[in-house]
Formats: C-alpha cells, structure tokens, sequence
C-alpha cells in the first residue's frame, strides 16, 4: 500500500515538473538585480535594477549599513553598462536612443543624484576606452564626432566635463589601446587584403610592430605594467589563438597562454584578471566545453581553486582596489546567474542575490555540448537543450542560430534556448564553419560560405538530431538573430523544404544591400568583409548569389520576421525588401516591426511582446502540446 502510494506520488510529481509553464513575464522581464560592482573602496556595492516603473536603472547600497538607494533615472530603455568613477564620487555610463546605438556617456553624482551627459552630440556614438585608480578625475574615450567613419581618442576631465582630443585618427585605426598611465601607443588596424596591422607609438612616431594575413585572427589586449611590453591575442604560427606578451623594443614575442585545442579569449565571455593595483596579469579563461580558469599569479591560485569547489564555472566581476573582496558569479545553464561576495581573508563568500530567482522555482534544462560530422568529414561542435521530463524521442526541434557570424554559442544560462525547452522543443544550437573559438582552421573554414557551407552545416545539425531519433523529421523549425536571422531566410529560401518553418530576427537578405546601408565606422572592416563574405566591388553578383531576397519565390513554408525599427546594423530595409518580394508573389509572411528598439532588443515589453509573436507562430505551425 505504501510502496503504490509513493509510486503515484512520484509519478504525480514528474507529470506536475514537465507541465510548468514558464511565463513569459519570467523569463524576458527584467532582472531583479544585475551586474553587482563594488566601489573602488569596498563601502559600497552598485548594481542594476528596475526602479518603480520597470527600468533598468543603477542603486548604490552601502555595505555596513544596507542602506540603499537609486542613483540614476533612465525613464525608458534601461541603463545596462555602467562603472564606478575611481575616486567614487560618480557612476558612469553608457545609453543609446531607442537601439540606434549612437552610445552617450553620462555621469551621475552620487551625492546629488545630477545627472550630465559628457557627449552631448548628435549621432556620435562614443565609449570608454580606459580609466585607472591613479587617475580618478580622467577617462579617456573614443568618439566619432568629427568623422563619422573613425573614431578619434578623447581625454574626459570628470570635474569639468572637459573634452580634448589626445589622437586623431588618420589611419583607419580599429582599435586603440592606452597603457596604464592613460597614454595611447598601440592601434590595430585592417590593411587593403585583410590583413592586421599592429601599430606601437615610440617617441612621437608611430611604427608597425606585428603583421599577420587576413588568414589570422587576433588582436591587442593591453600593456604589460611597466610599458615594455605589448600582451597580444593571435594565432599567427599557431591555429588557436594564444595571448603573446611582444617585446615592444625588439618585437621579439613570448607565449603567456596557450590551449592545444581552443582559442584563448576566443569569445565574449572569456575573462582576463589584471590585479587592481600593480596591474600585474594574474589569470585567463579558455572557452573549452565551459569557462574554463588558467592561473598565472602563483598568489590567488589558492582563491580561484577555493571558488571553483563551491562552483565548476564562475566570474569574477568586480574587486575593490586592496584586492582584499572580490564579487563572484555562479554561471550555470540552470539559472540566470548567484552573486557572492568573497572575502579573501576568511576564505568566505557571502551570498548577495540571484539576478532571477524566480526562474529558479521552474525546472529548467541541461544544455549538453555536442559533437558531430559534416558531411565533408570536418568535426563539429555544439550545443542541445532537451526538454525537462520529455523522453528524448521524435521531438519537435528548434535550430536556434548564432549571430556573428565570428562568433559561438557558449555553454550557460539562455533564456531563449530555456524558453524553446520548457514549452516542449528539443534545441540544437551548431557552432558552425566560421565560428570562432575552434582554432583559425574552423573559422577560415567559412570564408565565402555564407549561403554555402555554413548553410551545410546547420541541414547536417538538424540531419543528426534526425539520426539520434530526437526530432521528428517533419517538426524541425530555424530560428535565429542577425547572421542567425540570415542563415533562416537562407533555410526557407535555398532549402525551402528543409525546415517546416522559420524565425528570422533582424536578418539581413541581400549581403550587397547589408554592406551599402552599414553605418559609416564600419568602413575600416571592409578589406576584412571581401575576404570573409565576399568583395562588393568586384563580386556584386556572387554575393547576390549568396542572398536569400533573389530566391523569395521559393519560400513554401511559415515565415515569421521580427526587425527593431532604429538598427543601425541591419537596416529595417533589410526586412521591408523580403517581405515586398514574398507578398509580391502572393505568399504569406508574418511581418512584426518594434519601433523602439534596434539589434535586438533591450526593453522588457519589447522582449514579451517578441516571446509572445514566436510562441502563438510556434503553436500555430509546430503542433506541439501548449503547456498549462
């Protein structure tokens, strides 16, 4: 009798965890709290949260008294990036209009609460380049307000509001890089085949110290404390990137950090700790499967080793100037990040927040890292995300696609890729040809093959789901933003039977269009551009070829278009001219315009109303069970 009624409970139990539906509200609402960062003191700690009318914005608490309060106003979008003034008098940070990113900085006063913005210009987008704790009144920052195709290097005097501009740009310079005494002597740059050019300034002049094909990838990290020495990210003699320390006087070169395999600070996530005060490079991460932690100062392995049992994958994501607090992040695919406060002398961390603890009430979703073969033999690599209580068998699927293209999906928490899971898809996210982090045989495997052998390798993705017996072949959907957006049109287009329907969100459809409407600052990335894609000089009609507005006539299956209004990327042109062509031809296409976001989009309302537009498109094609 007990044995049955614990049987029935248990079955009870796992009928109940695969049937709770996340809201939508749950997981695209804004975060309780986000981004802690301590005060260069250590009395303070800054963080994001929603105000009384859900916008994102900065409150300061102060850590013996918990006392808190909010310290901007942002009254619409959201502050997302901000950072501590070195003296800690003000919060600095960044906002755009509406997705435009035409990026302003602002600063607020702590004690006040005025609030100025230190680039008051119309459409110039500006950002921080370098700040140091022996400099607390000065930052310096790059803008484009001279010419709006290059960006020239200003000093900000924090007192004043003071611009003057220290470098300007008459080189078609990429990246400026400062050293600790906030002076700028290194730049990168793209030359006319593609290639990088490493510039270094000694005395007044400045002279190339590194050159690598457009075949190699990389670029600078910083300098070394004392000036001497330039830390540069490269795979020039090698297939991954490795960090280099380059001898500025003689351009002689040291490997720092290497992974046979994996690039070193191959993606967005990766980390570089530097100590707050001495400047001293102290520890890496490599992108393998996870984040994986590589020490190099012998005094915190102790530290990083303490915090890796409490949690396999963590950040550090703030430290105070003594060095003697850190601000810890549990990442997990689980849930949406822990924040904990580490007191390095007690060898203690302290619980501070979760940024959605109400996500953590739901059961969420391992994402698996994968690997499988194309068809031409090469070795892929990925992601899978299968639904919480489903039997893995003759699902319907989502690929879910990622931007970039020089980019990669990473393992960790995915509201997206949650979302798909929880409502009953198996997802596959495939870090195709072209992806970065695997080493510069994988991404030069994709130079020209936009349309081609990417394409092949996201119809190989779906094929294996098929051949493991997860999907059912004919309930496999496409979905994805910016290059994923294309790589959808591409899926409906060149393949229209491939996928049984497509989500393309800010996708461009024609490359020669995407390249002629590319705000002015991408201009520098243009050599680069014709040897990755194609040259639209000289290869107009090969990248039509490769464009998904000249096959809209083939599209057969459901197609859903969602486009922020003000993308300065990916013009609303880019969408408005696939929709005319498939209307044109008297087929449907489900078409949403935001009209208050751009590349992607920033604002909880806006997120919804996107999660919502795809889940009533999914039920309407997909035919899965809608969960209750």
């Amino acid at each position: 009798m007990n044995l049955t009624i614990a049987l029935t409970t248990l079955l009870l139990c796992s009928a109940c965890a695969f049937s709770q539906h996340i809201p939508n509200e749950v997981l695209f609402g804004n975060p309780e709290k986000l981004s802690p960062a301590l005060s260069p003191d250590g009395s303070r700690l800054a963080y994001l949260a929603p105000d009384e009318n859900n916008v994102m914005n900065v409150w300061v608490r102060d850590l013996a008294s918990s006392k808190e309060e909010k310290i901007t106003s942002d009254e619409k979008r959201g502050i997302r990036i901000f950072f501590w003034r070195f003296d800690g008098k003000s919060i600095l940070y960044i906002q755009d209009k509406d997705g435009d990113e035409n990026w302003h900085l602002y600063q607020t006063h702590l004690e006040t609460k005025i609030t100025r913005c230190l680039t008051p210009f119309e459409g110039v987008q500006a950002s921080l380049l370098a700040h140091g704790p022996e400099f607390p009144n000065r930052i310096l920052i790059q803008m484009n307000k001279e010419n709006r195709g290059l960006f020239d290097v200003y000093s900000v005097d924090l007192e004043t509001g003071d611009l003057n501009r220290v470098v300007e740009n008459t080189t078609g310079t990429l990246q400026w890089v400062a050293d600790w005494n906030l002076n700028v002597r290194a730049s990168s740059a793209f030359g006319p085949e593609g290639e990088t050019i490493v510039r270094v300034k000694v005395g007044e002049e400045w002279r190339e110290l590194m050159r690598w094909s457009a075949e190699e990838f990389g670029g600078i990290f910083s300098f070394s404390p004392d000036g001497k020495f330039l830390y540069v990210v490269s795979n020039v003699d090698a297939n991954v990137t490795r960090l280099l320390k380059v001898n500025i006087a003689d351009g002689s070169k040291e490997v720092v950090v290497e992974d046979p395999d994996y690039d070193v600070l191959g993606d967005h996530g990766c980390q570089v700790l530097f100590h707050p005060q001495t400047h001293a490079l102290q520890a890496v991460t490599v992108n393998r499967n996870k984040h994986e932690w590589i020490v190099l100062d012998p005094t915190i392995e102790t530290d990083l080793a303490l915090l890796k049992k409490e949690n396999e994958t963590f950040g550090i994501v703030s430290r105070n100037l003594k060095d003697t607090h850190w601000i810890i992040q549990h990442t997990s695919d689980l849930h949406a990040g822990k924040y904990f406060i580490y007191d390095r002398a007690l060898k203690k961390t302290t619980f501070l927040f979760s940024s959605k603890p109400q996500v953590e009430k739901y059961p969420l979703s391992p994402m698996k890292p994968v690997t499988f073969k194309a068809r031409d033999g090469m070795t892929l690599h990925g992601y899978l995300t299968l639904p919480h209580g489903k039997e893995p068998k003759n699902l319907s699927s989502v690929l879910w696609v990622h931007g970039g293209p020089w980019a990669r999906d990473i393992w960790g928490y995915n509201a997206i890729v949650q979302w798909f899971a929880n409502r009953g898809y198996a997802v596959l996210q495939v870090n195709f040809r072209g992806s970065t982090g695997y080493g510069k045989e994988y991404l030069n495997a994709g130079n020209r093959e936009w349309a081609g052998k990417m394409h092949c390798d996201i119809i190989d993705g779906k094929n294996w789901l098929i051949d493991q017996g997860i999907a059912k072949a004919d309930r496999v959907a496409i979905a994805g933003g910016s290059y994923g957006g294309f790589e959808t049109l591409v899926g409906l287009t060149f393949t229209p039977k491939e996928f049984c329907c497509g989500i393309d969100i800010v996708g461009p459809s024609n490359i020669a269009t995407l390249i002629e409407t590319a705000p002015p600052y991408w201009g520098p990335f243009r050599s680069i551009f014709n040897v990755r894609v194609g040259n639209l000089q000289t290869e107009r009609e090969f990248l039509e070829s490769r464009s998904p507005l000249f096959k809209a006539n083939q599209i057969c299956r459901p197609l859903l278009i969602i486009q922020g209004a003000n993308d300065p990327r990916v013009k609303q042109s880019e969408s408005d001219q696939i929709v005319d062509a498939i209307r044109k031809k008297g087929k449907e296409v489900e078409y949403v315009v935001i009209s208050d976001e751009g590349h992607g989009f920033a604002r909880p309302e806006n997120m919804i109303l996107f999660a919502n537009e795809v889940e009533n498109f999914l039920n309407k094609y997909m035919k899965v069970e809608v969960l209750k």
